[in-house]
């Protein structure tokens, strides 16, 4: 009686891996089964369409200083500065005066940057073609990147480049 029982237990345990079919081998990227003879055959990578690479989200609620326009440096202490909330408010600091703005960025690293409201403060026509030009440039930006630890604005009248503040 033990050998009929014996011979029944191998028989359900060989149908059981038979139904589960091929398995991967632990640790490898082979899969080893029974459908082809025993052997075993690689893995391919399976293509997912519509997959992308990861795009990289605008850092909100940061504080950015400017550190140059088109590689001419911003000096001093009177160097531009802006920052987007989470509400998608821009404000900053021109050199001069102070703006606020509607900004948004947008799917592949691109920013739209709505018309400014800026205060009329008076001051040196140096200093005011400079914020001019670094306003200019903020309004018309196009595209934005993460580059090391810079914030770099790519816009129709050059590159704006940005340090972040604590």
């Amino acid at each position: 009686m033990n050998r009929k029982l014996t011979a029944a237990l191998a028989g359900v345990v060989a149908v059981a891996a038979l139904a589960a079919g091929p398995t991967l081998a632990q640790g490898t990227n082979q899969i080893t089964g029974f459908g082809q003879g025993g052997r075993t055959q690689e893995k391919k990578p399976q293509y997912v369409p519509g997959a992308k690479a990861q795009e990289k989200m605008f850092p909100l609620g940061a504080t950015w200083t400017a550190v140059s326009l088109n590689g001419k440096p911003f000096n001093g202490n009177d160097r531009p500065t802006f920052i987007i909330d989470s509400q998608y408010r821009a404000r900053g600091y021109g050199g001069c005066n102070t703006f606020t703005a509607t900004a948004f960025p947008l799917r592949e690293q691109h920013l739209a940057v709505g018309p400014l409201a800026i205060t009329k403060k008076s001051c040196d026509k140096g200093l005011a073609a400079t914020e001019q030009a670094f306003l200019i440039a903020l309004r018309t930006s196009g595209a934005w990147d993460l580059v090391g630890s810079q914030l770099v604005i790519r816009t129709q009248n050059g590159e704006l480049r940005f340090d972040r503040t604590l």
